[in-house]
């Protein structure tokens, strides 16, 4: 817990959290970093706020706003997700967007292990805006296996600090 609210933390304290417009957020597993606090940061100071909805027959998310949590509701493997009427996050908005992105291990270079469905890569592939890996320290290693298909966040937020990666 103590960690989870450190990540929180320097997540609202930073420049991309501070500019973004919208905060492409993600609702925690019992075994992910919990980030409510931060959805509910950027709600008080009136961003928009989304959530994934996972299509499990696509293997594609699409990010919904919501403007409030209890608006998430179990759906997919489980995992907390917008209603399918809330509104859609547009890729080709021009607002200044941060996507918060869970991996169940990083490399150094940014690179993720995540459960292996596609899902963030598929949505990273037409995503513009800043991508931030959250994960505990512990959980930053020299080198994962990577595909012509997986993408790189820009920082890693760590309950020690902010980090840029850096390619190896």
């Amino acid at each position: 817990k103590q960690r989870d609210e450190a990540i929180c933390s320097y997540a609202i304290n930073m420049a991309a959290f501070r500019y973004a417009e919208c905060v492409l957020m993600y609702a925690p597993t019992k075994y992910e970093i919990d980030v409510m606090p931060i959805a509910e940061e950027a709600m008080r100071k009136g961003k928009k706020v989304f959530f994934p909805k996972c299509n499990k027959e696509t293997k594609t998310m699409t990010y919904r706003l919501v403007s409030s949590l209890d608006e998430l509701i179990p759906d997919v493997y489980g995992i907390d997700a917008p209603p399918e009427t809330a509104t859609a996050y547009d890729p080709n908005d021009k607002a200044t967007t941060l996507c918060l992105i869970p991996g169940l291990t990083y490399d150094k270079s940014g690179y993720r292990v995540g459960y292996g469905g596609g899902y963030y890569d598929r949505f990273l592939a037409d995503f513009k805006g800043c991508k931030a890996g959250v994960i505990y320290n512990d959980f930053i290693i020299s080198s994962v296996p990577r595909g012509h298909f997986d993408y790189k966040v820009d920082i890693m937020l760590t309950e020690k600090n902010v980090r840029i990666p850096v390619e190896s």
